[in-house]
């Protein structure tokens, strides 16, 4: 498995969905949810996260992982 592509379809997913719900800048987003600014920013431009923060991430978007995972990854 490469681990970069992972990562940068993880970023993809986690940019679309905020663009799903309205949110033009991840900054407004992430603010609504409680998250860091700058490392929401990073989850969104491919940094490895802990599994804690993908669950938060899930969270914030009103999903389960399986719902998460369910649309952008092989």
């Amino acid at each position: 498995m490469d681990k970069s592509k992972e990562i940068k379809k993880l970023a993809e997913r986690i940019k679309s969905l905020r663009l799903q719900k309205g949110y033009s800048s991840y900054e407004g987003f992430a603010n609504d949810h409680g998250i860091h600014r700058a490392q929401f920013g990073r989850y969104e431009t491919g940094t490895d996260m802990q599994y804690t923060s993908l669950l938060k991430i899930a969270q914030a978007f009103d999903m389960t992982l399986d719902e998460f995972f369910s649309e952008g990854f092989d």
